[in-house]
């Protein structure tokens, strides 16, 4: 058995580079922007009014002073002249400054007549103005790599990019193999479970950014797994669940291996999720998902999503966070331990407490676990108090 850290190195070393592609922007939403993207444009593009109120010059920036409006600028529709002295212009929030004019006076603290307005003896250091490329400046950059959130596109737009060159969506086939598995709504035999693994799978790949097929379940035989490998033409990850053990009927690994699979490993230091496998199959990267549920969606959580990632130009990584242990736990074994677990607020860190039963066939658990306790292999006795690591689930 190998570690979690060079199994994933492993898996890692296996993912092809992002393909670029190009994309418009309002099909951008939860891509990886690939490449820097600069700015057509200044934003704001001339020096705007942040409030409702006057444009006036600053030498008639005096209590009490009288001016003539001699106009109006509203969004989308400038003053056309310069501003003269002793003069005032109407305007509204994020309209142009007039030329001349050096700030903005609130509407509430004048009082108007007719076309003349008396400045109040309330003085304001603010000028009220967004200068011209307050925001950005034509030629700035957003950083790449970086998945698009709804933010960056709204500023994209800003920048006046209609398109944007980001990452091909990795195609990922899930293959859930065994006899004793049917489909949601379908009529289980006494010895049968409905399959549940593949759901999760799919989601998860598809919320990293990946189209995702569900293949039929592959039979405990190898005609059957050989044509759901068959059904997997063009994916650039195959994920398997179950067969990938060592029993009479876990078939998934040597009709991987007749079929010309490159493994890069098997069984890893972990729990739950010892039985997973990794290689290359033809042009596709192969992933082996243990059967049993938790076991199947922690790997994934711990291998799948940070394969994905870096098929899209982004860190493989697992992100871990902070806790404080709420109770004393004893010794673990020879195998890194990811414990589904509960949190709630503390001083400082969050607070962790693992639940009583890991056992990898509870999924109703995992439904109800917000982070997973990340315990290293030959870690010793913690005690309530100890600082500890945790995914986020």
């Amino acid at each position: 058995m190998i570690s979690v850290a060079e199994a994933l190195a492993r898996v890692l070393a296996l993912a092809p580079p992002p393909v670029p592609e190009q994309v418009p922007l309002r099909a951008a939403a939860g891509r990886v922007l690939l490449q820097p993207t600069l700015a057509k444009r200044d934003q704001p593009p001339f020096a705007a009014s942040a409030m409702d109120g006057y444009a006036i010059r600053e030498a008639d920036h005096t209590p009490g002073a009288v001016l003539t409006v001699a106009g109006e600028a509203g969004a989308g529709h400038g003053f056309a002249g310069t501003l003269a002295s002793g003069t005032a212009v109407r305007i509204f929030t994020g309209a142009p400054v007039p030329a001349g004019a050096e700030r903005v006076i609130l509407q509430e603290d004048v009082t108007r007549e007719g076309d003349r307005i008396t400045l109040g003896g309330k003085l304001e250091a603010q000028t009220h103005i967004r200068p011209q490329g307050a925001d950005f400046r034509a030629g700035d950059a957003l950083a790449a790599p970086r998945r698009l959130r709804p933010v960056e596109l709204a500023l994209l737009a800003s920048m006046n990019l209609p398109e944007l060159t980001v990452a091909r969506r990795p195609e990922v086939a899930i293959l859930a193999t065994g006899d004793e598995l049917v489909m949601p709504g379908e009529d289980p035999g006494p010895d049968q479970i409905i399959a549940s693994n593949g759901f999760a799978l799919a989601a998860m790949a598809e919320a990293a950014g990946a189209r995702v097929r569900m293949l039929p379940i592959a039979r405990d035989s190898e005609a059957s797994l050989r044509q759901g490998f068959a059904l997997a033409e063009g994916a650039e990850v195959i994920v398997t669940i179950g067969g990938a053990s060592v029993g009479d009927h876990d078939l998934v690994g040597k009709v991987a291996a007749d079929l010309g699979m490159e493994r890069a490993f098997w069984k890893i230091a972990m729990r739950p999720g010892k039985p997973l496998m990794a290689g290359r199959l033809g042009g596709a990267v192969m992933l082996g998902l243990p059967g049993n549920p938790v076991s199947s969606i922690v790997c994934a959580h711990l291998f799948l999503l940070p394969l994905l990632a870096a098929m899209q130009g982004l860190p493989g990584v697992v992100t871990t966070q902070r806790a404080v242990l709420a109770e004393d736990l004893p010794a673990n074994g020879p195998r890194a331990h990811y414990m589904r677990s509960a949190l709630e607020a503390g001083d400082g860190l969050p607070r962790i407490a693992p639940y009583a039963s890991q056992d990898s066939s509870r999924l109703r658990l995992l439904t109800e676990a917000v982070a997973l306790l990340v315990r290293p292999a030959e870690d010793g006795p913690r005690a309530a108090g100890s600082v500890v690591d945790y995914i986020a689930l």
